[in-house]
């Protein structure tokens, strides 16, 4: 089996921020996420995307505007849309996010089986996927946890942590890295997914090809880190493929790890990563 290895000259073929002449030329994504007990989770997701595409759509399935109100306090440029409307801006949106910090509880894990919070964002994520199956979609967070993987829209990117792993596939995730690529190249063919995996050697694959990123620290064990990687991913996925969408946006997180533990060794998390991407992205792309 072929792997390729993720370096800094795949951003030349890269149609993210190129070209971008034009209002909405560097696209437009949604990001629906959060809940009452988790609003900084989609809040570094669109920290990760905003400065990536042209604009940022937020909508959160929480019943007021208290998580939209702590996420404009720290962020101010994406647009709040009302969550009866977000179907709309799907419709519009070149990449949807569609999990980080939304409520995930459940009885029975591999069945499915969940309480009620859990089982309403369930419910959301089917119908979302229902009525929009032909958007680029990147699945994480609570959504992961509470849909089968037969559910996903077919292309969909897909960024499970260990046990979301587990959950989905009825497998564990292999630890030897050439096992483990063999075995996300299977899944993603079996189901037409793009599977990334988060680890030191981190794993991407479409279903034929498959591409290794080294990298990073363990400074990125850290809280939110997932939520960051997933909003790099939906800004890329805008105008790339999805391949390159989840590779380049592990590829800029390790780097961004790096380039902390330089001047501040383990003591950063997922805001200083998500704030040192965009200069990462710079250094990378402009070589």
């Amino acid at each position: 089996m072929s792997i390729e290895t993720f370096d800094h000259s795949w951003f030349k073929e890269s149609k993210t921020l190129k070209n971008i002449a034009g209002k909405h030329v560097a696209g437009q994504v949604t990001i629906i996420g959060g809940s009452k007990l988790f609003h900084g989770a989609p809040l570094l997701s669109l920290r990760g995307a905003a400065r990536i595409v042209s604009m940022t759509y937020f909508s959160s399935p929480s019943e007021d505007k208290e998580v939209a109100n702590i996420i404009k306090a720290g962020l101010s440029s994406f647009v709040w849309v009302p969550y009866d409307e977000v179907g709309n801006y799907v419709a519009k949106s070149d990449a949807v996010l569609i999990g980080p910090g939304m409520m995930r509880s459940h009885i029975k894990e591999q069945n499915f089986v969940c309480d009620t919070e859990g089982e309403e964002t369930r419910r959301m994520c089917l119908d979302f996927f229902g009525k929009y199956p032909d958007r680029k979609w990147v699945v994480d967070g609570g959504a992961l946890q509470v849909v089968k993987v037969e559910d996903i829209p077919k292309g969909a990117v897909v960024t499970p942590n260990g046990k979301e792993f587990e959950m989905m596939f009825g497998q564990k995730m292999e630890a030897v890295i050439d096992k483990r690529s063999e075995q996300v190249k299977q899944l993603a063919k079996k189901y037409n997914l793009v599977i990334l995996t988060k680890d030191e050697v981190s794993i991407v694959s479409d279903g034929e090809r498959v591409v290794k990123i080294y990298g990073g620290n363990d400074g990125l064990i850290k809280g939110g880190i997932g939520d960051s990687i997933a909003g790099v991913i939906v800004g890329l996925l805008a105008k790339d493929e999805p391949i390159f969408a989840a590779a380049a946006a592990s590829f800029l997180v390790k780097k961004a790890a790096e380039k902390l533990a330089i001047n501040q060794g383990m003591m950063f998390n997922a805001d200083d990563v998500v704030e040192m991407v965009p200069k990462i992205y710079s250094e990378v792309a402009g070589s």
